[in-house]
């Protein structure tokens, strides 16, 4: 599933061709994706001029005056702003057709992404109760010590759970947490103030490096402009089960945490 970095890659990617223009159409081929797309979203999109193409999570809102089109890319979903209309693949089941020509095509081969309507000045509940997002300044180690205390489930279960922090998914999880040199197994009740501020500084240098190298490159993700991202290969622990450490030379060792794959080094974690 794309990650955070990846959603806000696509935005960037996006936002540029949408902002300022109005919408003429939205061309449905189908009614549902993961649940069925409201006629809201027409209502609202139709004759609308986009304020602004905004991210909160792994959600992106498109915002006009009526309120927001809120859309997630699920497994295998993709934007791509089109010039005119070329033919559709069977998977490409949303255009949003722009008042200059280009179109907005949202493909979704395994149909787990959404497009729903959020009306003004409301919080759609898939928003409602969700933690301060990664890069903000909401979000530090003394926010997540605080969050913390009297947990007993792991650390790395804890820095999943979107009510706590939102968009630090699997991959940049496990990466924050060698960084910082804590075992994803440990409780989250027992890390200290001070290694959570090593965790939190981790995920902000992590996430914000993946968004600059256009997100992690998954079987299912291509950037807007259809090139593959570039963070995969300087992975040091997601994925690498049974190989070596690459900063100690341990055999780095894996299980399941939160029904999750989670891989660590032994030595460079505590």
């Amino acid at each position: 599933m794309p990650e955070l970095p990846e959603v806000e890659t696509t935005r960037r990617g996006i936002a540029p061709h949408l902002g300022g223009r109005v919408v003429r159409e939205v061309v449905l081929r189908r009614h549902d994706l993961r649940w069925p797309i409201p006629e809201a979203v027409v209502e609202g999109l139709q004759g609308s001029r986009i304020d602004a193409v905004r991210r909160r999570a792994k959600y992106l809102l498109i915002d006009v005056a009526e309120g927001s089109a809120l859309l997630h890319l699920g497994m295998s979903g993709s934007l791509r702003v089109l010039d005119g209309n070329p033919e559709p693949d069977t998977h490409d089941h949303v255009d949003v057709v722009l008042d200059d020509g280009h179109r907005l095509r949202f493909r979704d081969p395994r149909r787990f992404g959404c497009l729903l309507w959020q009306p003004a000045g409301e919080v759609h509940t898939l928003l409602a109760g969700l933690g301060p997002e990664p890069l903000s300044d909401n979000f530090d180690g003394d926010w997540l010590h605080r969050r913390s205390r009297g947990r007993s489930a792991s650390v790395k279960t804890f820095l999943m759970d979107q009510a706590v922090v939102v968009g630090v998914g699997n991959i940049y999880a496990a990466e924050a947490l060698f960084q910082a040199g804590i075992d994803p197994r440990r409780a989250a009740g027992k890390v200290s103030l001070a290694r959570y501020r090593r965790l939190a500084d981790a995920v902000k240098q992590i996430l914000g490096h993946a968004i600059e190298r256009g997100g992690t490159t998954l079987r299912d993700f291509l950037r807007p402009d259809g090139a593959p991202g570039y963070f995969e290969q300087k992975l040091l622990v997601y994925g690498r089960e049974g190989e070596r450490c690459k900063v100690c030379g341990t055999a780095l060792k894996s299980a399941r945490l939160g029904q999750r794959a989670s891989v660590w080094c032994p030595r460079c974690q505590r």
